[in-house]
């Protein structure tokens, strides 16, 4: 038998997803035109075809729902029982699942981010949030917060471009769980899901005004952080824009969320599973072409099975496929935006002029589109700005160590503590690693995995507060 086969595409097709050629804004249960009459277009990162001419938010257009928010917040939302805000919750949910496949395949068109990730892990995963929280809508007081929690009022939300749909479900799910409103601006380049969640919200019958969606780009967001109606700011974005946040809304009264970049440590010594662990870091960095805020960019590795596990590392690499993110066969699609390419670009040539060595698998990449190869790079120090900085891309830093203290030294040297990866057979070493790893979360012999009623959140310049489970309850309470 061959060592590897040949695929033939399985491309997803699009006849599910009626995209619309224009889009407004969504304020108060309806989609309204601009006061400001600008829009602008959002392209497929894969071919660099226009989608659709969306809609850019004005400051009048941010008063219009934030103003439309808080009637409903006074008006209908607070007064509703909980149990009753709970079955909307459960409602909207089933509606995801409902349309599934519809989300999965606009994710992909409007992201690049492979069909098998976007129906796989985003879609159920939102959906399931909406169900967690849920269920969390009439328990409030048995949350640990004291008696008689109150929600807070309105809530602005800026999501980013990596997880358009799952950064919606982390932020619209607790905050209407809890009993607030929401304003919620979505990133520039990816709009598109979170406009057909409007369309859901309406399906859902929920009360008008209670979810509202901005579309724009920073000038939108800057007007919905800055605005004096607004209670609570959540942010997943850059760790530079998250500090012009804290800046913006520091002596306001408003409590703030902010979820930001990473850098993280994926460790293996030299008792792990190797293949196992290679699975694991694949996953860690090249999952969302590298695009997710707690990716393990940074590979940790024993010096005793360096050699070892970097084989089987190039050998897995060269199975991976680059490619139409529709195609159910592709494991790393486009990169978001030509902006985001040429960051990465310009940082894998930094690491090269600093002396790491590049390497990356065969790899044939389309002709249209905004694409980067798996890379790995070794010969690695910690004064490396490949290994300092975020990239946000598919891009491996190898360093070695020889014992844990050393692991654990490299580890947190960095300005981020999002999160960490620990690979080995012995659990009092997990234990002993996590107690030491100043990071969000820690995963034991598997990466990336999430679940609702986990929170998670960082340390550092990875921002502060927690999102998911009972903990991201607090966040839109007034405890």
């Amino acid at each position: 038998m061959p060592s590897t086969f040949e695929y033939a595409p399985a491309p997803e097709s699009r006849s599910i997803v009626d995209i619309k050629s224009t889009y407004g804004l969504f304020i108060g249960g309806e989609f309204v035109d601009t006061t400001g009459g600008r829009t602008y277009k959002t392209v497929s990162p894969s071919t660099e075809e226009v989608l659709a001419e969306v809609t850019e938010g004005s400051t009048a257009d941010v008063d219009r729902a934030v103003a439309a928010a808080r009637e409903a917040y006074g008006r209908t939302w607070s007064r509703l029982p909980a149990r009753e805000r709970g079955k909307y919750l459960y409602r909207i949910a089933r509606l995801i699942q409902e349309r599934a496949r519809e989300f999965a395949v606009l994710e992909s068109l409007d992201n690049g981010k492979p069909i098998r990730e976007s129906r796989d892990v985003d879609v159920p995963l939102a959906a399931a949030y909406f169900f967690y929280y849920a269920g969390w809508a009439d328990k409030l007081d048995h949350a640990g917060f004291g008696p008689g929690p109150r929600p807070l009022g309105v809530a602005g939300q800026v999501i980013p471009w990596n997880f358009p749909l799952l950064m919606l479900s982390w932020k619209i799910a607790p905050a209407l769980a809890c009993g607030n409103t929401v304003v919620l601006k979505p990133a520039e380049t990816t709009p598109l899901t979170a406009l057909l969640f409007a369309e859901i919200c309406r399906q859902a019958d929920l009360p008008s005004g209670v979810v509202n969606i901005v579309t724009g780009a920073g000038e939108t967001g800057r007007a919905l952080v800055n605005h004096p109606d607004v209670n609570k700011i959540a942010f997943t974005g850059s760790t530079e824009v998250g500090k012009m946040i804290a800046r913006a809304v520091a002596g306001t009264g408003k409590k703030v969320t902010l979820e930001l970049g990473g850098k993280a440590a994926n460790i293996v010594f030299d008792d792990a599973p190797i293949d196992q662990a290679v699975e694991g870091v694949v996953n860690g960095i090249f999952f969302n072409q590298g695009h997710v805020c707690c990716a393990g960019s940074r590979l940790l590795v024993q010096e005793s099975v360096h050699d070892e596990v970097l084989t089987a590392l190039k050998r897995r690499l060269g199975t991976l496929r680059v490619g139409d993110p529709l195609d159910k066969n592709t494991d790393v699609g486009a990169i978001n935006s030509a902006e985001q390419l040429a960051r990465i670009r310009y940082l894998s040539d930094v690491g090269e002029a600093e002396g790491a060595e590049r390497w990356s698998p065969p790899c044939e990449l389309p002709d249209r589109g905004f694409w980067f190869p798996p890379t790995i790079f070794t010969g690695v120090s910690q004064a490396h700005r490949i290994a300092r900085e975020e990239i946000f891309g598919p891009v491996l830093s190898v360093l070695t160590f020889r014992t844990p203290d050393e692991a654990v030294e490299k580890a947190n040297n960095t300005p981020y503590g999002l999160s960490a990866g620990v690979w080995t057979d012995k659990g009092s070493r997990i234990l002993w690693m996590t107690n030491r790893l100043r990071a969000g979360v820690v995963w034991a012999n598997t990466f990336n995995r999430f679940d609702p009623a986990s929170p998670f959140g960082g340390y550092k310049e990875s921002g502060h507060g927690r999102e998911g489970g009972r903990h991201g309850l607090e966040a839109y309470l007034d405890v």
